[in-house]
């Protein structure tokens, strides 16, 4: 049994899954290695300057002859320049957040670039299909990082009801339990995020991949909601003192101004308490550090067996 679909022929890989394109986590190293093991690896941009893309682009480059991804926050200050790199260096494919891609989308299909946004409603999803897109990542609020109102299992079928291109669901996915869930919603494959920060590929600080390994089931928390960007991350003093600021009746701005710069702090300088730790409900899942490969092969195995288990009425 092979489990290919749509999405597979579309960005021309090998297995329905995708990498998250995390900030300061998801950079070439990671991205390649999940393409190079049959996946679509993706660079998460974030804030980060043009100068450090092009690096990061070149470097995957190198590592992989296979089609990768670059994902661009439309909120950072460098998305105009971001976007020329991706044309100029005719990036696979771009997924987007915190915004609306349209005004781009001719461009980056002009050069055969498959444009996937990030959507947490059905009519944002309706929107970015109007737009031209290639296909939609719903996005539950089990995952990491901003997240919307809607969790993944109500999320992802009304998206996949709503439009006609391709739906990847998001949110909550550990192993091929959840890719079979997916497909069963009427997705055409999953994105990873949390479970991919604990590749041994991966460059994210050695404390964040502890603190992910030892959490619980309980661990992350909501923050944030009150801002209107509420943020699903791992409980720390951070959260606890944001939690406070947040009770007490604090300002977006001051609140805004708390969580600025702590998500490199946690990722990249090690601060797993002050710094913002942005990991999703199934973090609980993951044990252990292991390549991208083998994550991979994990759940398309996985899946293949659930499939198996089910086609034989062994409920």
């Amino acid at each position: 049994m092979r489990i290919n679909t749509k999405l597979c022929t579309l960005l021309g890989v090998e297995y329905p899954i995708l990498q998250g394109g995390m900030a300061w986590v998801s950079t070439a190293e990671l991205a390649a290695a999940v393409s190079e093991a049959g996946g679509l690896g993706i660079i998460g941009s974030g804030h980060a300057p043009t100068e450090w893309l092009e690096e990061q682009i070149s470097k995957a480059k190198r590592l992989t002859n296979k089609p990768f991804g670059v994902n661009i926050m439309l909120m950072s200050p460098f998305t105009e320049q971001n976007m020329q790199l991706i044309i100029q260096e005719r990036v696979p494919v771009v997924t987007t957040g915190a915004g609306n891609p349209g005004k781009y989308v001719p461009a980056l299909k002009g050069i055969g670039t498959k444009v996937i946004p990030v959507v947490a409603s059905v009519a944002l999803g309706q929107r970015m299909a109007r737009a031209g897109v290639d296909a939609l990542i719903a996005e539950g609020g089990e995952s990491g990082g901003h997240i919307g109102e809607l969790h993944t299992m109500p999320l992802v079928p009304q998206v996949v009801d709503a439009v006609d291109i391709p739906v990847i669901a998001a949110g909550g996915f550990f192993d091929g339990r959840g890719l079979v869930a997916a497909l069963a919603l009427g997705a055409q494959g999953i994105q990873m995020g949390t479970r991919f920060m604990c590749a041994s590929e991966c460059t994210v600080h050695d404390n964040v991949k502890g603190v992910i390994i030892k959490a619980k089931d309980r661990e992350t928390v909501v923050t944030g909601r009150t801002t209107g960007h509420p943020v699903r991350v791992v409980r720390n003093k951070l959260t606890r003192h944001f939690e406070e600021r947040e009770r007490q009746g604090a300002s977006p701005d001051e609140l805004e101004k708390l969580g600025a710069g702590r998500l490199r702090m946690a990722m990249v300088e090690g601060d797993i308490q002050q710094g913002s730790v942005m990991a999703g409900q199934i973090c609980a899942m993951v044990k252990k550090i292991e390549p991208a490969a083998d994550i991979i092969q994990d759940i398309i195995g996985g899946a293949e067996q659930v499939i198996g288990r089910l086609a034989r009425g062994e409920f």
